[in-house]
């Protein structure tokens, strides 16, 4: 899978997010691999049913009723949302609120993305039994250098520690081309979770279809 998180990014709000939409699914269609978009919050009701899945950037444990301000899993089930990411270095949440989402997630037939900084936490989110445990170094973020070509050892070590269970490993943190991709690949990953690499490119298509021909 290739998990294009757009974080708050403007350029993929509003008007931007329909190019985004269109970007993923022909390269989802071209290269045959599941391609989904984490838009904006604000912009999930309106990118959900579009033909790419799409995912929340972060879920809380509260349910239905007054929970003001919550973002609440079976709301977003009912919009037609897939999954969503969960402790991302950016909004962090520990360890009982993931297992409390990655239960939730799962009862409802979401797909639960966790986020570890390094392969001893990518061990104890892959416990919890998410469907993917996302490795990304805090220290490579937005960097544009890719953990796969300069952090080779954090997914090769990740990937041993999730082993075994029923998640898959995803990477990210400076991916930005098919070639940081296929590196990831080789080193063990099913997939790469990206956000700038994508988001800040010059063309969109170009970029996911560059990443999604090695995932």
């Amino acid at each position: 899978m290739l998990l294009v998180n757009c974080k708050n990014y403007e350029a993929a709000s509003g008007r931007g997010l329909a190019r985004m939409l269109s970007a993923a699914r022909a390269a989802a269609k071209r290269h045959g691999t599941v391609v989904a978009i984490a838009p904006p919050h604000h912009m999930l009701a309106a990118a959900a049913g579009r033909g790419v899945p799409v995912f929340a950037q972060h879920v809380d444990t509260e349910g239905p009723g007054g929970t003001t301000g919550r973002v609440v899993p079976e709301l977003l089930a009912g919009i037609g949302v897939a999954g969503s990411i969960i402790n991302h270095s950016e909004r962090r949440v520990g360890m009982r609120h993931a297992a409390e989402a990655i239960s939730r997630l799962e009862k409802l037939g979401m797909t639960s993305v966790a986020c570890a900084g390094g392969p001893a936490e990518a061990g104890r989110m892959a416990a919890l039994g998410p469907d993917y445990v996302a490795v990304e170094p805090p220290s490579l973020i937005g960097t544009g250098r890719s953990v796969s070509v300069h952090r080779p050892g954090v997914i090769t070590a990740a990937a041993r520690a999730v082993s075994g269970g029923r998640s898959r490993l995803l990477c990210g943190a400076g991916i930005t081309s098919g070639a940081d991709a296929q590196k990831a690949s080789e080193l063990g990953a099913s997939g790469v979770l990206v956000a700038s690499g994508v988001v800040k490119a010059p063309d969109w298509g170009r970029a996911i279809s560059d990443l999604a021909r090695f995932c």
